[in-house]
């Protein structure tokens, strides 16, 4: 029997609702009539009726940042320092290693939008499956975001994953987990709400700023973890290479040997 290979990326689209206002990505797509002006460009005398059914090539041009679709955040993102001072790494700098792991799935659809979960939370839903984190092993969280990806509330569906919780992954070796909601951590209109109510801004991106403490890496936008298992497999999620950027874009791929 083949391996099985699960896609769990969203697509690369224009949608305004993978993203807040003003963050969405906008693709233009020009058709191979629309171009066919612009080939001929490139070779003196030749005409548009020249080409096989005066067709020039399909191509998109795309205007977005490094935090559209599913992507790898470098610990440069989250702070200019890791590992409690040392300069953050930049998503060209991510150890390869890091990028093709065994991996696996915490459950967490149970939780209402905008929980927190804890350490706690992290160690008993381990233990339901009966699974001990190894150094490097990938773990990848399954919110309910991720049946609500296209929707207009996806950015405020699900959980997020609090300082303690990714705190408590990070000291087991962990330098890879991943999310199927817009953000590692609650979503901001959740946790807005508890900051105006506390002004503790300690609460804001607690998830991300753990990586100030201990450096790593986390995958946003993840879709159909509802498919893997709770182990057992391996995901792929090598990032494009943005020369000094604090992201780069994924097809992140679970693959389950057989």
């Amino acid at each position: 029997m083949p391996r099985k290979l699960i896609d769990i990326s969203v697509p690369l689209e224009n949608t305004v609702h993978a993203d807040p206002p003003g963050y969405a990505p906008a693709i233009e797509y020009q058709t191979h009539r629309q171009t066919a002006p612009e080939v001929v460009k490139f070779f003196p005398g030749l005409t548009e009726d020249d080409l096989p059914d005066r067709e020039g090539w399909a191509i998109e041009w795309i205007k977005l940042s490094t935090h559209n679709t599913t992507h790898l955040d470098a610990p440069y993102h989250f702070a200019s320092t890791m590992d409690g001072g040392k300069r953050a790494i930049t998503i060209d700098e991510v150890p390869l290693e890091w990028c093709l792991q065994p991996a696996v799935k915490l459950d967490f659809r149970k939780f209402p939008d905008g929980y927190v979960a804890t350490a706690a939370d992290v160690e008993a839903e381990l233990k339901r499956i009966g699974h001990t984190l190894s150094p490097l092993e990938i773990v990848v969280v399954n919110t309910s975001a991720g049946m609500a990806y296209g929707q207009p509330n996806y950015v405020a569906k699900g959980c997020g994953m609090g300082r303690e919780a990714t705190l408590y992954l990070l000291e087991r070796g962990v330098r890879v987990t991943g999310i199927d909601g817009w953000s590692w951590d609650a979503p901001f209109v959740h946790t807005k709400e508890k900051y105006a109510a506390t002004r503790n801004a300690k609460l804001i991106w607690e998830g991300h700023r753990a990586g100030r403490e201990i450096g790593y890496c986390h995958i946003e936008k993840l879709h159909n973890l509802e498919a893997l298992p709770p182990k057992g497999f391996t995901v792929s999620c090598f990032p494009v290479k943005v020369r000094g950027g604090s992201a780069g874009w994924t097809r992140a791929v679970a693959i389950i040997d057989a």
